[in-house]
């Protein structure tokens, strides 16, 4: 069986965010604003733990889209080889995410594939696109725990060069760590929250939690 086929038949939510969903026919300038809809890029955001299906979801966006696709994994690996240290990963999705609402401001689909696991992450790319005038779509993917694992072994039996190992252990406190999008979040009828408190604005907050270079570096 194909990944493709296994991604449609085990995840258990693939869930679309559109921020345009509201647009109500016969209204003054309808035409006008569903003129724009079809001009404004589209960021797509992929939602999960490792090993749910995400980039082999993102590559289809990339293609179907005709997406920029940011996948954060393939820059670590082949900058870090077997090694993954989280102040480098932060570092590289800023840089990754800089790079994308540059793309969106030209007009590009983009597709961020990180998992982003905290609201807060969410919210602040939801944001930024917004202040860029682009739509948001969000992608959320879930398996079991058993067929998460499944998944990782044969990822690493198939393809080490793609993943690092990870424990039964280290999956369970990703899992617990995991900000599930609230159903008002997937479907844009909640507005993105106000910035956590000690930021002004969701750029400060994304400014701090992406830095642009390692801060364990003299």
């Amino acid at each position: 069986m194909s990944e493709q086929v296994e991604l449609e038949q085990q995840h258990a939510d693939v869930i679309v965010h559109n921020d345009d969903a509201r647009c109500q026919p016969g209204r003054s300038g309808h035409a006008d604003r569903m003129a724009s809809v079809l001009t404004r890029p589209t960021l797509f955001l992929t939602v999960g733990l490792p090993c749910t299906g995400k980039t082999t979801a993102a590559r289809r966006i990339e293609v179907e889209q005709k997406a920029l696709r940011l996948t954060k994994d393939e820059w670590v690996k082949a900058l870090y080889g077997v090694e993954n240290p989280p102040a480098a990963s932060d570092v590289i999705e800023g840089r990754l995410i800089e790079i994308g609402l540059r793309a969106l401001e030209l007009g590009t689909n983009v597709v961020i594939d990180f998992g982003l696991w905290s609201r807060d992450e969410r919210s602040a790319l939801r944001q930024a696109a917004a202040d860029l005038g682009a739509r948001v779509e969000l992608r959320y993917f879930e398996l079991t725990p058993a067929e998460q694992r499944v998944r990782l072994d044969q990822r690493q039996a198939d393809a080490p060069h793609t993943t690092w190992p990870m424990s039964d252990e280290e999956l369970a406190d990703w899992a617990a760590r995991m900000d599930i999008p609230t159903p008002g979040e997937l479907d844009g009828s909640e507005p993105v929250d106000d910035p956590p408190a000690g930021f002004a604005t969701w750029n400060d907050w994304r400014a701090d939690r992406w830095p642009p270079s390692r801060r364990d570096l003299p």
